[in-house]
């Protein structure tokens, strides 16, 4: 393995009156692909301004090689000292060509010439990405990449980011897009910095054994974790486990719900009884929606049913939120109708987290500035509620407007899911969240008892949720599909294979050999061992990188460093090709029956 480009030993950040973080020790190499990973307040973005060296640390020492290009995406930037957003991606030394950034520009969907004083934020962000992918640095620091782009350009920004030849470190709360990208890990977790040399993939595996061998080490101490600990780790796994249900749960939804549609995926509900007369809770017949010459709905059918989980997908402009507003009844169509039960009665959670008050304090915003708050009509202490939502009830005192961008984002679910509701609105829900949250959030909307609407780009968070997904393309046309993000994007891979020609009838070929009754021999041991295989696998690379993550062993002991090195290398292919071959067997014992 190469030497490091850039390093860390026991780094250190003051916020406030303590220590952010103290004694990370890190290292970025030439070629690595770095999900962070942790928790909102945990330092993530304070971290990659110190790799970028916008900022510096309190105590530390850091080194790189000379020549080094290190460019960073902010989730915020400055754009105000510039006429246009042009004028910004091509500012300072070591700008893009003109050419370049205009040409990831039409990807992205953003019009440079736009007046920087007069842009959105979601402008702002993506001409930020333009000019962070333009530029050719040998380390590129992504924060929250895919906020504000479509599942379109969140793709092209996926293979974009696959052929880039240097190493990046990026922060995200897209599960899938971690998953595809991500071949090592870093973890802060609870003032620590852990690498694990796997992607995104393993790291709910890697973390489960963190935990696993945390609890024996205080177990062999004879000493109880610290109660904030105990909460946050005894919480995530049984989290994930309770998800491992409700993810079953979710496909047996699926199926009904595609049992009730017609065939081939058709709209309409097939009415059958006056007992699922009374579920449609709203009812949506042909219905027309334009603006100028643009259709932006085209004769849509669609009938939902209470506990219905609806996702509306599609890039941006393609008229999710119209179609949102034809649901809700904040539009009319030009065209056809959409009828509502009488007794709907929803609230809203929006992009904007508009109903946030910056002066009140979580106690006010909660519970009235009370001690005690009705989550659907059960009285619960403020303190016990917000470690529900992942909060520290110290922070029961603290400003709205001293919050995270993430926890003000919880703190609004917080309050609106502790109202009475039989329909739940997300616009955009996931932004600003972190995984953990993510992962709550899920579980939320699992066990909500009525219907639920949402839009979102955020394929595997529609994956975990939603059992019909609403696809626009654009043209009008609304594709009704029982499943998620995937089972839409099937349906749209299929619609544009081409038709293979007829081809002429063959002479009547022998009879095919019988199927086999079972697996062989070979086939069912492999089927039996290979997970636990793979389990040893994950165990091993973790103790293998655990002793790569001390940054003084390159200098110290390289002889070890190479060998470790290879040794994750290899135990990741092996992992690789044990889980292809388990997928294999998988297909074949489902073929059986």
């Amino acid at each position: 393995m190469a030497a490091p480009l850039l390093a860390y030993e026991d780094l250190g950040v003051i916020q406030g009156a303590g220590w952010l973080f103290r004694h990370l020790n890190l290292y970025i190499g030439a070629r690595d692909r770095l999900a962070l990973i942790g928790r909102n307040g945990a330092g993530k973005s304070t971290l990659l301004r110190l790799i970028a060296g916008a900022i510096d640390a309190d105590e530390g020492r850091r080194a790189i090689v000379p020549g080094t290009k290190v460019v960073m995406l902010e989730q915020d930037p400055d754009v105000s000292r510039f006429a246009t957003l042009e004028d910004y991606v091509l500012d300072g030394a070591g700008a893009p060509a003109k050419y370049e950034a205009e040409a990831i520009a039409g990807q992205l969907g953003i019009d440079l010439s736009r007046e920087a004083a007069t842009a959105s934020g979601g402008e702002r962000r993506r001409a930020a990405i333009v000019r962070a992918l333009a530029m050719d640095p040998d380390i590129r620091l992504l924060d929250e990449p895919t906020n504000h782009l479509d599942i379109a350009a969140i793709e092209w920004l996926e293979d974009w980011l696959k052929r880039f030849t240097g190493a990046f470190v990026v922060i995200s709360h897209d599960r899938t897009f971690l998953t595809r990208l991500t071949k090592q890990t870093l973890w802060m977790d609870r003032g620590q910095l852990r690498r694990a040399e796997v992607g995104f993939g393993g790291f709910d595996a890697w973390t489960e054994q963190v935990y696993a061998e945390e609890e024996r080490n205080a177990q062999r101490l004879d000493a109880k974790l610290k109660i904030e600990e105990h909460w946050l780790q005894r919480g995530v796994t049984g989290r994930r486990r309770r998800n491992q249900g409700r993810l079953a749960k979710l496909k047996e939804m699926r199926a009904e719900r595609a049992a009730m549609m017609g065939p081939q995926g058709a709209a309409a509900l097939q009415v059958a009884s006056d007992d699922v007369k009374t579920k449609i809770v709203i009812d949506a017949e042909h219905v027309t929606k334009s603006y100028g010459d643009r259709t932006i709905i085209r004769d849509l059918t669609l009938r939902v049913a209470r506990g219905d989980r609806i996702g509306i997908v599609g890039r941006n402009g393609a008229g999710k939120s119209t179609l949102l507003k034809l649901l809700t009844g904040e539009i009319e169509p030009d065209s056809g109708a959409v009828k509502r039960a009488k007794t709907l009665d929803g609230i809203v959670i929006d992009q904007q987290r508009s109903l946030m008050a910056p002066q009140k304090t979580v106690r006010e915003v909660l519970a009235d500035g009370g001690e005690w708050i009705d989550v659907l009509g059960v009285r619960k202490h403020l303190h016990g509620y917000l470690k529900e939502f992942l909060f520290d009830p110290n922070l029961a005192e603290a400003k709205v407007g001293a919050l995270s961008g993430g926890e003000r984002s919880r703190l609004l679910l917080a309050r609106e899911f502790a109202r009475e509701s039989n329909l739940l609105v997300l616009d955009e829900p996931t932004n600003d969240l972190d995984l953990e949250t993510l992962d709550l959030l899920q579980e939320v909307i699992a066990d909500y008892g009525g219907t639920v609407l949402i839009v979102s780009h955020d394929r595997d968070f529609l994956d975990r949720t939603v059992t019909v997904t609403l696809g626009l393309d654009g043209s009008g046309t609304v594709d009704v599909v029982a499943g998620g993000y995937e089972d839409w994007e099937a349906k749209r891979t299929r619609r544009h294979e081409p038709r293979k020609p007829a081809a002429a009838k063959p002479a009547a070929a022998p009879p095919p050999p019988p199927a086999r009754a079972k697996l062989s021999y070979k086939d069912q041991r492999d089927f039996d061992l290979l997970p636990k295989r793979i389990e040893a696998i994950d165990v091993a690379v973790a103790a293998a990188e655990a002793k790569l993550a001390d940054p003084a062993l390159y200098t110290r002991d390289f002889a070890t460093f190479d060998r470790l090195s290879k040794e994750v290398a290899a135990l990741r292919e092996e992992k690789d090709a044990a889980e292809m071959r388990w997928l294999e067997l998988a297909e074949m014992v489902e073929g059986l029956g």
